[in-house]
C-alpha cells in the first residue's frame, strides 16, 4: 500500500507538469523512487520507433558523456511489449558499449499516448529483483507521464500558435506598409524559421528558364543554400505542382536525394506557396539531426503563412506595374504638355520672325541684320527637332510596337492577375481583327491616341482584377466613322460607389476627353457586373 500511495502523489504531480522535458525528467526520477531501484532511462521515439530522445537519472553525467550514443532501441530494449511490461532479474552477459555498467536486472514498460508507443521506460539494478507490483506501479505511473506529455503538448502548441499569429501579424503589418519583396520574403524566412524552431527557412522561387533555386534563406547555412537548384523529381516541385504541403522525419534516411546540400539535415517541412490556386514557389523548414519532427499542426500553421508569402509576390508585382503604369503616364502628360504648348509656342514665334525677316529684306535692311535673323529661326527649328526627339523618348518603348499586338499583350498581361484570359473583339472598318499586325490601324489611330487606347485598356483590367471579383470579362473595340469606342465587361460584383472617386477612373475621364470622345461606367444592363464604355474622336 505505501507502493502504491507513492506512486499515486508523483503520478498527479507529474500531471501538474506544462513542461514536457520537466515532466519527462520527473517521470524517470519518480521512477527510481518508487521501485527503489539504481538506475533509470526513458527513450523518446520518433515516428519510426528509433530513439530520438534519452532522459536519464542515477548516473553521472559525465559518465554518460563517456558512453556516449543512446541505445538505439534494439535487443531486450526492443522486446518490451508495446502494452506491458517486460522484468528480467538475471541479466548474463550482454553486448554494453564502452563505459557502460553492467546491469544485474531489467524492468521495462511502454509509455503509450494513444494508439502510438512514445517511448520506454528502462529500470535496472535493484536489490532483490524487480516484482510484478513494480511493474503494475510502473504501467500506472507511465499513463500518468502520458497524461503529461499530452497536457504539456497541447500547452506547447497553444504557445506556438500565439507565436505564429504574432508572426502573421508581423508580415502582415510589413505588407501594408509596402516593404518591397525582397525585404517581405527576408521577414517571412526569418518568421517562420524562429517560431517553428527550424535551423534554417529556404523560399524556393522560379529562376532561369523552367528551374527553381533558392532565392531567399535564413539561418547559419544561408550561404551555402542560396541558389541552389531544385529538379523537377525532387519534393519541392512535387510540392508546388500539387499545392500540397508534406513533411519528412529526416532527410538523412531519404534515399536517391537529389539535393544533397540538405542531405545533412534530420526533419523538413515543405510548404506552398499558393496564389489563387496558382503555385508561386515553396517554403522549406529544416531542423538539425536529432530535433524533435515537424507535426500537422506545424505545417498547417506553415501553410497560412506560406499563402502570406505568395500574397507578398502578388503585391510586390502589383506595386511595380503600378510603378510603371504611373511613370508611363507622368512621362506622357510631359509629351502632351512640349506637344501642345512648348513646341505650338516656339512654332508660332519661328513664323512670326520669318514674317518679320521677310518685311525687313524689302525695306533694304542690312544683310547682317537679316544674317541674325536667319540664325535665330534656324535655332527655334532646332529647339523644336530637339523637342521631337525628345517627347519621343519619353514614350512608352512599346509604343514602336503595332497598337494591336500592345493590345493583344495587354490582354494576355491582364490574364496573369485575373485568373483567366479575357475575350477580345477588335473591328477596323467593318473587318474582325484576329490575328496579324495590321498596322494600317496604328496609321488611322496616330500614336498618342494609340497609347491611350493601349492605357485605357490596362487601367480597366487592372480594376477588374483588383474590385470586380469576376470570373469573366470581354474587350471589346470598334473603329468606325472616325471614331473608336471600346467597351469592357465583366460579371463581377457590380460597380462599388468610392470606385469613381478613384484617380484611375479620373484618367480614363481625362483621356476622352483629350481626344472630344466620352467615358462612363455602369451596371452591366445584360447580366451581373459592370460595363466601361470609352470614347474617342479619330481624326
Amino acid at each position: 500500500m505505501a507502493d502504491l500511495a507513492r506512486v499515486i502523489t508523483r503520478a498527479l504531480e507529474l500531471t501538474t507538469r506544462l513542461d514536457q522535458q520537466s515532466a519527462l525528467q520527473t517521470f524517470v526520477d519518480s521512477a527510481i523512487e518508487v521501485t527503489s531501484c539504481k538506475f533509470g532511462a526513458l527513450a523518446v521515439l520518433d515516428s519510426r520507433g528509433e530513439t530520438l530522445q534519452f532522459v536519464f537519472s542515477g548516473i553521472e553525467p559525465w559518465l554518460a558523456d563517456k558512453i556516449g550514443t543512446p541505445p538505439k532501441g534494439h535487443g531486450l530494449l526492443g522486446d518490451i511489449p508495446d502494452d506491458r511490461y517486460l522484468i528480467v532479474n538475471d541479466l548474463k552477459g550482454g553486448d554494453y558499449p564502452p563505459n557502460h555498467p553492467h546491469l544485474h536486472n531489467f524492468l521495462g514498460v511502454p509509455i503509450r499516448i494513444q494508439d502510438r508507443v512514445f517511448g520506454r521506460l528502462y529500470l535496472s539494478d535493484k536489490d532483490g529483483g524487480f516484482t510484478d507490483d513494480d511493474g503494475n506501479n510502473m504501467l500506472l505511473l507511465a499513463q500518468a507521464a502520458a497524461i503529461a506529455v499530452e497536457n504539456s503538448r497541447l500547452y506547447a502548441e497553444s504557445n506556438t500558435r500565439a507565436q505564429w499569429i504574432a508572426a502573421s501579424r508581423a508580415i502582415t503589418t510589413a505588407l501594408l506598409e509596402g516593404t518591397d519583396e525582397e525585404e517581405a520574403l527576408q521577414l517571412i524566412a526569418k518568421q517562420m524559421r524562429r517560431v517553428s524552431k527550424a535551423d534554417a527557412a529556404l523560399i524556393i522561387l522560379p529562376s532561369v528558364g523552367d528551374t527553381w533555386a533558392c532565392e531567399i534563406c535564413d539561418g547559419e547555412y544561408a550561404k551555402n543554400l542560396i541558389g541552389v537548384e531544385f529538379p523537377p523529381a525532387g519534393r519541392a516541385q512535387t510540392v508546388i505542382r500539387e499545392g500540397t504541403g508534406l513533411i519528412v522525419d529526416a532527410m538523412t534516411r531519404q534515399k536517391n536525394l537529389l539535393v544533397p546540400e540538405i542531405a545533412h539535415f534530420g526533419a523538413a517541412l515543405y510548404a506552398p506557396m499558393m496564389s489563387k490556386g496558382t503555385p508561386e514557389g515553396v517554403i522549406v523548414l529544416l531542423r538539425e539531426i536529432g530535433k524533435p519532427e515537424f507535426d500537422l499542426a506545424d505545417l498547417s500553421m506553415a501553410e497560412n503563412v506560406a499563402r502570406q508569402a505568395a500574397l507578398a509576390l502578388e503585391l510586390a508585382g502589383a506595386r511595380l506595374t503600378q510603378a510603371k503604369a504611373d511613370q508611363l503616364e507622368d512621362r506622357a502628360q510631359i509629351s502632351r504638355d512640349l506637344h501642345d504648348f512648348a513646341i505650338q509656342q516656339l512654332f508660332a514665334s519661328g513664323m512670326e520672325l520669318s514674317a518679320v525677316r521677310n518685311d525687313l529684306a524689302d525695306q533694304g535692311v542690312p544683310t547682317s541684320v537679316l544674317d541674325g535673323l536667319d540664325k535665330s529661326i534656324n535655332s527655334i527649328d532646332e529647339s523644336v527637332h530637339q523637342i521631337r526627339q525628345i517627347i519621343y523618348s519619353l514614350r512608352d518603348p512599346q509604343a514602336t510596337i503595332p497598337v494591336v499586338e500592345r493590345i493583344h499583350r495587354e490582354i494576355t498581361n491582364a490574364a496573369g492577375s485575373l485568373g483567366y484570359h479575357p475575350t477580345l473583339t477588335l473591328i477596323n472598318l467593318g473587318e474582325t481583327i484576329t490575328s496579324g499586325l495590321h498596322t494600317e490601324v496604328d496609321d488611322e489611330l496616330g500614336s498618342d491616341l494609340a497609347d491611350d487606347v493601349v492605357a485605357v485598356i490596362r487601367e480597366c483590367l487592372s480594376n477588374v482584377a483588383r474590385h470586380a471579383h469576376a470570373t469573366a470579362a470581354d474587350v471589346d473595340i470598334r473603329i468606325e466613322n472616325h471614331r473608336i469606342e471600346i467597351r469592357i465587361t465583366d460579371n463581377g460584383q457590380g460597380v462599388k460607389a468610392e470606385l469613381s472617386r478613384r484617380s484611375g477612373i479620373s484618367n480614363l475621364a481625362a483621356r476622352a476627353r483629350r481626344h472630344h470622345g466620352t467615358f462612363s461606367i455602369r451596371p452591366n444592363q445584360e447580366g451581373p457586373g459592370t460595363r466601361v464604355e470609352w470614347t474617342a474622336t479619330v481624326a
